[in-house]
């Protein structure tokens, strides 16, 4: 779960660190206190997309960071930090996200720096947002079909992922085909260029790793006077009389004298011998190195012109000579495929039926899953809309797919499924599509339905609704607060909310305020007292005067909560 967001110099926000606990955080305040800016800027830890004017006026940077406790070493969150090569301490993961005023964003997990999509992915295991944006989400029909697959994305798991890699394979093979099918102009003219390119890389005769092994030689050549003088004074220093070899010798003679005097000069002479030799046998390679030494000035202009050669070379076909060669075997490649475009036609045709069979059958299985799936959805769903009074809605899930001219199903990248979500609010109605029957505050309800049912398979640790109760008041209010709370036994939740019924339920309820300091607009966070809260709702519900009506009622939804959550444990 998320316990602590520290947030600097972002928007209207100062500076603020706020402690967050294990179920549901009711944020509050009056509009425009800057509850949505904490949300916009979780939303940023997460990976979403950044923006200058996130950064406080006057500020150069902005910073946010979250740290999250995961208790479970088998979750998901693991599988993604072994794959990026972030390491996990003590169940520990810290997201820091940076945007500059130049535009900059700078991401980090674990102070480990990632690119912006690697923090997405840790971001996406860990917090799940819900906006009244995402509602629109819902009622895109093309967005349907990732919705089931996330009620039990660990059964759908296997089939998908063996699907996909058949849908690629299949993908590649009809891209190279309609290559190779395109016009004669066209193919003649590609035919030419790699002849061009062949006979160019061909003629430069070219030896594997030989660029690594001129510039080797070029180095020796160029700084021959070093080299010569650095070996000619070790060798010198070493060998001759009166020298380190000649005094070592006369220290050996000398210990070897007196071998049977003292057990400590018997004990180190032979270590003394070991390194007259070792030194004798280095002088000797020293020597040996500088007869092998001879300064060429026209093997050096030769190598020159050679790696002229390579490097016009390398700059059009790869970094290296090794890349060079790989790139003319692909070339030799391709112009027997050209040359033979018949032929290679023929095999491509068969290897694209036999891989669209083999396709089909995986996407029936997918098919076979998601109607299985569907079925448990739709009755989960219906059960769910009971508690927030749809108990005479129907809900149900629509399959459909498109057909080719052979009438077999077109395939796409996750399947030939097509569905929809479609819904009845009144008796006798038909099932019609979501956005031509549901209104705002019904959708609210079915997406609030959705993400209850899929906290406990998606394994997010935190859940975070934006004014997700938009559009609902009464008794729908308070159903839609019992269920918010019910999320919270699965997952942290973290709500922003104007419903006093929502906020009644709240196991932290914290208080968002915007205040003048030194001429400039800040936002602070305050966590609520027994107290404070009933004044809290009480001016939710009035919305301006504190009544003793409205302190009463503030009470009698704080009791009215606390029987709830009895209820429930």
């Amino acid at each position: 779960m998320l316990t602590e967001l520290s947030i600097r110099d972002f928007a209207i926000i100062e500076e603020i660190s706020i402690t967050f606990t294990e179920g549901l955080t009711v944020l509050t305040g009056e509009t425009g206190a800057g509850k949505s800016i904490i949300i916009d800027a979780i939303q940023l830890l997460a990976g979403g997309r950044g923006s200058v004017e996130f950064v406080r006026h006057g500020s150069k940077k902005s910073e946010i960071e979250g740290l999250f406790i995961i208790d479970n070493h088998t979750h998901p969150i693991y599988d993604v930090a072994k794959q990026f090569g972030v390491d996990i301490q003590d169940g520990q993961i810290v997201l820091e996200r940076t945007i500059t005023a130049s535009g900059k964003s700078i991401c980090r997990v674990n102070s480990k720096l990632v690119t912006l999509a690697i923090l997405k992915e840790f971001g996406q295991k860990l917090i799940d947002i819900h906006s009244q944006h995402e509602t629109q989400v819902l009622m895109n029909a093309d967005n349907h079909l990732d919705f089931l697959d996330m009620y039990e994305p660990n059964l759908i798991k296997k089939a998908k992922e063996e699907y996909t890699i058949l849908f690629e394979r299949l993908t590649t093979l009809k891209n190279r085909y309609k290559q190779l099918n395109e016009n004669e102009q066209e193919m003649a003219h590609r035919l030419d260029l790699l002849e061009f390119q062949k006979n160019e890389i061909e003629q430069a005769n070219l030896a594997p790793n030989e660029d690594h092994e001129l510039e080797e030689e070029r180095n020796s050549l160029v700084n021959f006077e070093k080299i010569y003088s650095s070996l000619t004074n070790a060798y010198n220093a070493l060998y001759g009389e009166g020298r380190a070899l000649d005094w070592l010798n006369k220290a050996l003679v000398s210990m070897e004298e007196n071998l049977k005097v003292d057990p400590f000069i018997q004990e180190n002479s032979e270590k003394l011998a070991n390194h007259y030799y070792t030194l004798e046998d280095f002088a000797y390679e020293l020597r040996n190195r500088l007869d092998s030494l001879l300064f060429n000035p026209e093997r050096l202009n030769e190598i020159e012109s050679r790696l002229n050669e390579i490097n016009r070379l390398k700059k059009k076909y790869g970094g290296s000579v090794n890349e060079v060669i790989e790139y003319l075997a692909k070339v030799e490649e391709e112009i027997e495929e050209l040359t033979n475009k018949d032929t290679h036609l023929t095999s491509l045709l068969t290897q694209i039926e036999e891989l669209e069979k083999d396709a089909l059958l995986e996407a029936k299985q997918l098919h076979d899953i998601r109607k299985k799936l569907a079925d448990q959805l739709t009755k989960a769903v219906e059960s769910e809309f009971k508690d927030l009074y749809l108990e005479k809605a129907s809900f149900s899930i629509a399959f459909s797919l498109d057909e080719d001219h052979n009438q077999n199903p077109k395939l796409h990248k996750n399947g030939f499924d097509k569905i929809q979500f479609l819904i009845s609010t009144n008796p006798g109605e038909p099932l019609k599509v979501l956005n031509k029957v549901a209104s705002g505050g019904e959708l609210s309800r079915i997406m609030l339905v959705l993400k209850k049912l899929f906290a406990k398979h998606q394994g997010v640790t935190s859940v975070i609704f934006d004014e997700v109760d938009t559009g609902v008041s009464g008794r729908v209010a308070q159903a839609m607060a019992e269920k918010i709370h019910q999320i919270s036994h699965d997952s942290q939740v973290l709500c922003i909310t104007h419903l006093p019924q929502v906020a009644a339920m709240a196991d932290t309820h914290k208080f968002i305020k915007k205040e003048e300091k030194y001429n400039r607009t800040v936002s602070t966070v305050k966590e609520l007292t027994m107290d404070e809260q009933i004044k809290e709702l009480s001016r939710m519900i009035t919305g301006t005067k504190l009544t003793d009506t409205a302190k009463e009622h503030a009470k009698e939804l704080l009791d009215l909560a606390s029987n709830f959550k009895q209820t429930m444990n």
